[in-house]
């Protein structure tokens, strides 16, 4: 491990330190929030907001084992002809899907006070699964707002597949609601982003960190924490998909569905004993599900996250209707 990339991960540590917990603070009480840059670097660095953990890690140089997909059940997509036709590369696919993408109706609604979002996650604890699912409000003037996390028992072990029968299960576990004052709900990254790819995805992962090994899995799980955390614009949505054409070795493995049904394109990343998947909307351009495994000493789930509904609303409390 070189020297910055020591450093990094010390400072790391220490910011997250306090935030063991899904999803990125401890769900009953409200918690000291760190700074925008240290939150994002130290996220960045150690897993998801919403998929981290007080994970073990994979050394690197580990050949990765051949995953077991959340993403399954392959089918027919409806979706652009230039994103999904014969004879591209993963970064020639997801570049046209970049330029493809049309609006969802979440885009017209920015002015909108309240950025709602609505995922359900599986995190690696240290013998355990975490399962919850979290409802949050964010108001964008001020940072206030309000999250209701559902949570169903962990699982032991570390190699459990999240299953069909569980997104309902989330949905009615028991709820925990926390208020949160003004400057209590961060943004990922502060607004507005970067609409250059390289700006972003330095800002996702540290340039500086681009010979490590880990540097493929860093900046996909910066883009799925950044589409899991904050709403994306239709631009700001092309820009990801641009950030992910530019990881190293990302592959194509075609069409599938979630465990919900939600088909989509699916993208993986190998890299530092690890193996991501994303599933993406070919026709918005949105992050539908990710999903880590690690291979190795720890073999089993690292993280999967479902992202369920995002959008605006007027008041917390208030969820989106289709």
């Amino acid at each position: 491990m070189s020297t910055a990339l020591a450093t990094v991960l010390t400072n790391a540590s220490t910011a997250v330190a306090a935030d063991c917990s899904v999803p990125g603070r401890n769900p009953d009480a409200v918690m000291p929030t760190p700074t925008a840059p240290a939150r994002r670097l130290a996220v960045s660095l150690l897993g998801s907001v919403l998929l981290s953990g007080c994970h073990t890690t994979t050394p690197a140089h580990q050949t990765p084992a051949s995953p077991a997909p959340a993403i399954t059940e392959s089918r027919v997509v409806a979706s652009q002809p230039a994103a999904t036709g014969p004879g591209l590369t993963p970064p020639q696919r997801l570049n046209a899907l970049a330029d493809t993408i049309t609006a969802t109706p979440g885009d017209a609604t920015t002015a909108i006070p309240y950025t709602y979002l609505r995922t359900q996650s599986w995190t690696r604890a240290t013998n355990a699964i975490t399962r919850a699912e979290l409802r949050q409000w964010r108001r964008d003037s001020n940072g206030s707002g309000q999250e209701k996390i559902r949570r169903l028992p962990d699982l032991p072990g570390l190699n459990h597949q999240p299953e069909r029968h569980e997104p309902a299960l989330l949905a009615q576990a028991p709820e925990t609601t926390t208020e949160h004052l003004s400057g209590g709900l961060h943004p990922y990254l502060p607004e507005p982003l970067p609409d250059d790819a390289p700006a972003l995805a330095d800002m996702l992962a540290p340039v500086e960190l681009a010979d490590e090994p880990a540097y493929p899995r860093l900046l996909a799980n910066g883009v799925v924490t950044l589409a899991s955390t904050q709403y994306l614009n239709q631009a700001q949505r092309a820009t990801s998909l641009r950030v992910l054409a530019a990881i190293p070795g990302i592959t194509y493995r075609g069409q599938s569905a979630d465990i919900v049904g939600r088909t989509g394109l699916t993208f993986t990343i190998a890299a530092d004993g690890s193996i991501s998947q994303l599933l993406v909307n070919p026709g918005s351009g949105e992050i539908l599900a990710a999903h880590e495994r690690l291979s190795g000493r720890r073999t089993g789930l690292f993280s999967a996250v479902l992202i369920l509904e995002r959008g605006h609303t007027t008041d917390t409390g208030t969820t989106l209707r289709p």
